[in-house]
Order: structure tokens, then C-alpha cells, then sequence
């Protein structure tokens, strides 16, 4: 299979797909999808959506792997999926999965906007700001796939890049926003492309005089323990993880060690973690997509509860920390639906507990109706002692 020449190859198949790539892009989508022997599709606002009635065949699939790959063809049928990303033109890139499956070959092309939105216009919460400004320890940003978690760390690199005099260092699988020096010298290394495996450019970071190391994915034990020594050592960390919740992602970190470190992993964790994001995408009103953000801060009680496992309590404090600027995904999207960005049901679906998130909803509508009455009342009686 692997046996072709580059040569050969007219690129037909690629020039067709990138008309639904345009389109894509015109349409506000994230993601697009090809399938052998099935129709092209594409997820907009959330949702996957035919994008065609064009069926593509499992030779065509095949043929888009070899002109996409070229040389790397071989890592395709090697290990039968491979992370690359494909340039549009100057102003659009797309991150690409290719990968087998049960028809053939099947590709996924995910948007990278070139441009990198700032925290504000992200309307992320304001108190994301506190993390461009932390000097040293790890900061994890979490949630499933497609949740916005390199949106949301390109946002706060690019604050600190426009702002400190520092080396960062980036580590990803594939590198995604591309960032150009301006107040820091900034270094990213793409796996595959320019290193072989996360934990081994992290130790190699270690040597490169860096301030700022970002580590694309905690995916195995030896990265999560080099990145806690990075933080340990004075570093600022920055990471993510596939885990829902703040409470979720201490637990993974935590149990990923043998038990007989776990009690050691504590105290580490405990002493260099400085915040969590964890969020997720939600649907708003209008059109598109808005991240409801749940958010923790280190404090002293925290600290406490992540050193004696007290992880369940953490919620709770996290609720009664916001004059720390933390938040919980509930207090979160009730934020979102005050503000008029998502209404109730999608409020409601999202919520840690549906029927708690609706009595929230209901006390709020009660006191709005209030408000309008005593401000009606308020105005009628002005009218009159004019009118007098």
C-alpha cells in the first residue's frame, strides 16, 4: 500500500476537498469530516451537519492520505493514524487526523484561526487575566476534545508574550496558533516534526534557559512528573488535560502515580498548583459558541484539601471563593444566562445538577420582576408629583 511514487499523485482529490474547507471557513464551522464511502460532513455550532450529497470512495480517501502525507505516508500505514497540519493559504491552517477505519481511511480538519483572540474577546472571565501575570507553578486548562483549551492558552500566552520579557517554550501535537516574538523570544517544537515524544523535549526544555514552558497534553506519567518538576524548579507550567471538572482533574493527576507515590504527588501538587480552567462549549442564543468556565485559584484552603484528599470539598470552596475570581460551571452558566448569551435550557442541560440550576433561574427571574415593579412604581409616582 505504502509503495507509490509522489510523482504520480495530481492532487485532484485535494483541490476537491478544499472547496469544503472554504466553505467550512465561510460558515463559521470547527470541524470537517471525511469519511470512505460516506458524504462529507461538517460540525457547525456544535452540531454535525451533511455538507454534501457527494460521497467519497474509499479509493479517494485513500488517494486525499497520500497526497496530504506524501513521504509520511508510511507512518499512516505504520501506525495507522497521524496528526498533521495542512495550510489553506496564508490566513488559514487546519490541524488533521487521518486515520483507519473500518471502510478505509477517514480524515478530520480541525479550523485554527490565525489570528489569536484575546482573553476579552474569547469573553472569557475577567479573573483569566490573574493567569499572564502568575510567575511560577502549573496551571492546567481542561475539558473534552473541541472545548477551546488551545483557544484558551493561545489567548494567555499572547498576553504574556505582549507583556513580560521572558522564554517560553511550547511543546504540541501539532503546533496550532503560531507565535511571533515581540516582548519574549518564544520556541515551539512541534512532536514528530521537531521532537519525538513530550516528556523528552520537556527535559530538554529544562536546559534551554526557559521561564514559560507549555506542554501540549499531560498524556503519561513521565510528562505529568517532569512538567511538576518544571514547576517545582521555578517554572511557569502551562498544560492541559482531558478531565470535566476541577475536582476531576486533581483525581486524574493524583491516581495516574502507583499508589505508594500518590501521598508524594499530593504534597507536590499541592504546593505548585496554581490554578485549573476547566470548561466547556455551550450554545448561545444568537449563533456560535461560548465557553462556560469553571475556574480555580490557589489558596491556603485549597492547598489544605488537595494535601489531605479532601477533593470533594473542593467544589464547595471553589463556589465561595469568587472574591479570589474563581467560579463554579454552575455559577458559570448562570452568569451566561443573566448576561442573555444562553437561554434556559441550554443553562439548564449543562448543569452540574438541572433541577438546583433551575430554582437559581427561577429566584433570579422573581427578582427581576421585582426590580421592574418597584421601578414602575417608582416612575408612576414621579409622574404624578409632576403632574401636581
Amino acid at each position: 500500500m505504502e509503495n507509490f511514487s509522489i510523482e504520480e499523485l495530481t492532487f485532484e482529490t485535494t483541490n476537491k476537498i478544499r472547496k469544503y474547507l472554504k466553505k467550512l471557513v465561510y460558515m463559521g464551522g470547527s470541524d470537517l469530516h471525511i469519511k470512505a464511502n460516506s458524504i462529507i460532513r461538517a460540525r457547525i455550532n456544535g452540531d454535525i451537519v451533511p455538507f454534501s450529497g457527494e460521497v467519497i470512495s474509499k479509493d479517494e480517501a485513500l488517494i486525499l492520505a497520500k497526497e496530504l502525507l506524501r513521504s509520511r505516508f508510511k507512518e499512516l500505514v505504520e501506525y495507522k493514524d497521524v496528526d498533521l497540519v495542512y495550510i489553506y493559504d496564508e490566513n488559514t491552517r487546519f490541524r488533521v487526523n487521518i486515520f483507519f477505519q473500518m471502510d478505509g481511511v477517514s480524515a478530520v480538519f480541525r479550523t485554527i484561526p490565525v489570528k489569536i483572540k484575546s482573553i476579552d474577546e474569547l469573553m472569557l472571565p475577567a479573573s483569566i487575566h490573574k493567569l499572564t501575570q502568575i510567575p511560577r507553578g502549573l496551571v492546567l486548562v481542561t475539558g473534552v476534545t473541541g472545548s477551546g483549551k488551545s483557544t484558551t492558552l493561545a489567548a494567555i500566552i499572547d498576553e504574556i508574550n505582549k507583556n513580560r520579557r521572558e522564554h517560553i517554550i511550547t511543546i504540541e501535537d501539532p503546533v496550532e496558533f503560531v507565535h511571533k516574538d515581540k516582548k519574549c523570544i518564544v520556541n515551539q517544537r512541534s512532536l514528530g516534526q521537531d521532537t519525538i515524544s513530550f516528556s523528552r523535549a520537556l527535559r530538554s526544555a529544562l536546559r534551554e534557559d526557559p521561564d514559560i514552558i507549555l506542554v501540549g497534553e499531560m498524556r503519561d506519567l513521565e510528562t505529568i512528573e517532569m512538567a511538576l518538576h518544571a514547576a517545582e524548579t521555578g517554572h511557569l507550567v502551562f498544560s492541559t488535560l482531558h478531565t470535566l471538572d476541577v475536582k476531576e482533574t486533581i483525581n486524574r493527576v493524583i491516581s495516574m502515580f502507583p499508589s505508594e507515590e500518590q501521598n508524594r504527588i499530593r504534597i507536590v501538587l499541592a504546593s505548585v498548583l496554581e490554578a485549573v480552567v476547566s470548561q466547556r462549549l455551550v450554545k448561545r442564543k444568537d449563533e456560535g459558541r461560548i465557553a462556560a468556565v469553571e475556574l480555580m485559584f490557589k489558596t491556603k484552603r485549597i492547598e489544605t484539601m488537595i494535601e489531605e484528599g479532601r477533593e470533594i470539598e473542593i467544589t464547595d470552596a471553589i463556589e465561595e471563593g469568587k472574591i479570589y475570581g474563581m467560579q463554579t460551571f454552575d455559577q458559570a452558566l448562570l452568569d451566561l444566562y443573566k448576561k442573555g448569551l444562553i437561554d434556559e435550557e441550554e443553562a439548564m442541560n449543562n448543569a452540574t445538577s438541572r433541577a438546583d440550576m433551575k430554582l437559581k433561574i427561577e429566584g433570579f427571574s422573581d427578582k427581576t420582576v421585582n426590580a421592574k415593579d418597584n421601578f414602575v412604581g417608582e416612575s408612576d409616582s414621579d409622574v404624578i408629583d409632576l403632574k401636581i
